[in-house]
């Protein structure tokens, strides 16, 4: 395989595990056809390449070696879907994946991963409601303490099914992933409720997804449907309305990590970098807004990242306290009796020509 299309089979494989698209792309990579399908068995390829939910721009996972595998994918930009071979499992814990000699992918568990070595890419899964349980305990530590779990910033880590942890649907659904089982049912991973089988047409696995999510409270209802009762996930995730900030609070201490980045502090996670700021509590602006941008520190630099582009901006000391100032308080005027307002204006400014929004709007009294 060549190097370009690698790349391309492992940031999809990417998109696949997690349920996201990447930064600055909110939606799935084609308006009606799967960007990456992952079979179980090469038993199905045929009918997975002749569906209507595989175009040209679709990457195709198939098990190698085995009867119906394709050994010859093709680049993108032509005619028909790249096919990717591949040797493992990507359906248990402790499995590993293998496309050629040039890429392994570990799938973990996320109740043992605390024990375990990172030695190369990881998938980290919940997969049962134990797994559950100790990503909400690592969450509350973060949130309480500022302490964020080694493992789940290891720059070689990545968390599965991200839309039914608190990231929001935003991105995920058949038209993102699909996970094709053994059996020819399908579902969006190894871990999530059927949306059909193959001869069903993307439009029904659509319509089953959308009929599966609007019974629920909380966004998904379908990635995690076979390892976590969903009235359990739900009533978590409406305990915790920041976990979706807690997620890109993951990826930007990861990202730097990988720069050569430690020992980062996060504003609204243990405190604030403006002592006085934390009195605020539950009234920040910021406190649960996805959307809003992340302010890291160490005791030598402070850096901004907007997890909506994936934009990372490095501050002074000043400039950072006051778009902390800003972003704590929602808006330049609330923000002008802390801080100069000039000065929050200038910063404002900068950020919005750079199409990152610090003012943010109140939680309204009594939401929480």
């Amino acid at each position: 395989m060549e190097h370009s299309q690698l790349k391309w089979a492992k940031r999809q494989l990417a998109s696949w595990g997690t349920g996201r698209t990447g930064p600055g792309n909110n939606g799935p990579a084609q308006d009606t056809r799967t960007a990456t399908v992952v079979l179980e068995s090469a038993t199905h390829l045929a009918s997975v390449l002749a569906s209507d939910f595989v175009g040209d721009r679709t990457v195709v996972f198939v098990p190698d070696g085995r009867p119906g595998s394709q050994t010859d994918p093709q680049a993108p930009g032509a005619v028909g879907p790249l096919v990717v071979p591949y040797e493992g499992s990507l359906a248990e814990p402790g499995d590993e994946m293998s496309v050629g000699d040039s890429f392994f992918l570990q799938t973990q568990d996320y109740a043992t991963s605390e024990y375990m070595s990172v030695i190369g890419p990881t998938l980290i899964r919940v997969t049962e409601e134990a797994d559950f349980d100790g990503y909400l305990a690592d969450a509350d530590r973060a949130r309480n303490q500022g302490a964020f779990v080694a493992f789940a910033t290891d720059p070689a880590v990545r968390i599965g099914d991200l839309s039914a942890l608190g990231a929001g649907p935003v991105g995920d659904g058949p038209f993102t992933r699909l996970y094709v089982r053994s059996t020819g049912e399908v579902s969006l991973s190894p871990v999530a409720l059927p949306l059909g089988t193959v001869a069903d047409g993307g439009a029904a696995l659509a319509a089953e997804w959308t009929r599966l999510n609007s019974g629920s409270a909380q966004p998904c209802a379908v990635s995690l449907g076979l390892a976590v009762p969903d009235r359990s996930r739900t009533d978590a995730l409406t305990a915790r309305p920041w976990l979706g900030r807690y997620l890109a609070a993951l990826d930007a201490v990861r990202e730097l990590r990988s720069r050569g980045i430690t020992g980062l502090k996060v504003s609204g996670f243990g405190g604030r970098l403006v002592p006085g700021l934390a009195e605020l509590g539950e009234s920040a602006a910021d406190r649960d807004d996805v959307d809003a941008p992340l302010l890291l520190w160490t005791e030598e630099k402070a850096v901004m990242h907007s997890a909506g582009t994936g934009r990372f901006f490095a501050l002074d000391r000043a400039a950072a306290e006051l778009a902390e100032t800003l972003m704590v308080h929602g808006s330049v005027e609330a923000a002008a009796a802390h801080a100069d307002r000039a000065a929050l204006t200038q910063v404002e400014t900068f950020f919005s020509s750079a199409g990152v929004r610090l003012s943010v709007p109140a939680p309204m009294a009594g939401v929480r």
